[in-house]
């Protein structure tokens, strides 16, 4: 009679370790995936993966470089981080703004005509979304310190029929100093040449969708608090001095990956002023 022999008929055989050996589960390292290191507790979300490494962000903007393999968590559960796969796009390629990119596409000799921004933040976010779109049009992006500087600005630099300048806003609503400043402008002997869009948030930070941010919603600042400030004390990010401001925006500006985390109220203006601009 033939006994089954649960201990195998070689004991000395190779792969008997490996056969025991718990399968984890082989994860990639994609952009915004949270992740514990076994070893000490950091947890934070994926920001870039490059050389065998991958960066996290923990909740308080901190970051680290771990390798990639095993020694991560997800949900308590053991992981082997891998680096994501990349798959080669088949058919027309589409630029972060939605538009289909043209193949082999390079980029214009810029246009006189030109698009004016408000700030810094503003002028990173459209060439973000729409900076390919931009340079196949040959449209250059300019930043302003504020609307109130437009007018001065404007006199130095004239715009005229064949150099037609687009103007994106912050908080362009009825009432508000900015829409006064713009009427003002527009009334003008250069306000032929201009066009004038807004959206109606108190900055440009609104106008990425709190979700992709991974807010539940944009804090409300009271009066008297720079905004900025007040945005990072409410969401509980360092506010300290200018560059916690700086790492508060990159952190923001890395959320958005193409136009769908924007909000509608800047989408349809920034295409209104690509489209005035090119006419």
């Amino acid at each position: 009679m033939r006994m089954d022999d649960r201990y195998g008929t070689d004991v000395l055989a190779a792969g008997w370790r490996e056969s025991r050996a718990k399968k984890l589960e082989r994860v990639e390292a994609s952009i915004d995936l949270v992740v514990e290191v076994a070893d000490d507790g950091f947890c934070g979300a994926v920001v870039g993966v490059a050389s065998g490494l991958v960066e996290l962000e923990d909740r308080v903007g901190r970051r680290r470089l771990f390798p990639l393999g095993p020694g991560f968590l997800i949900d308590g559960v053991d992981i082997v981080l891998t680096a994501p796969v990349v798959v080669a796009a088949s058919g027309p390629k589409r630029t972060a703004s939605g538009s289909f990119a043209a193949p082999d596409a390079r980029a214009r000799v810029a246009r006189a005509s030109r698009i004016l921004v408000e700030g810094r933040h503003d002028a990173e976010l459209v060439e973000k979304v729409w900076g390919d779109d931009l340079r196949a049009e040959g449209v250059v992006v300019e930043y302003l310190q504020g609307v109130d500087l437009l007018a001065p600005m404007l006199e130095e630099d004239p715009p005229s029929a064949e150099r037609r300048y687009g103007v994106l806003v912050d908080h362009l609503v009825p009432g508000s100093k900015e829409s006064r400043l713009a009427a003002e402008v527009l009334r003008g002997r250069h306000g032929a040449h201009l066009k004038i869009v807004g959206h109606p948030f108190i900055d440009v930070w609104q106008c990425v969708l709190p979700a992709s941010v991974g807010i539940p919603r944009w804090p409300d600042v009271p009066r008297g608090i720079e905004y900025k400030v007040g945005v990072c004390r409410a969401l509980g990010w360092p506010a300290r001095d200018q560059a916690d401001i700086a790492r508060a925006w990159q952190r923001i500006l890395a959320s958005v990956k193409s136009y769908r985390d924007l909000d509608p109220a800047l989408l349809g203006r920034v295409e209104e002023l690509i489209d005035y601009v090119t006419a």
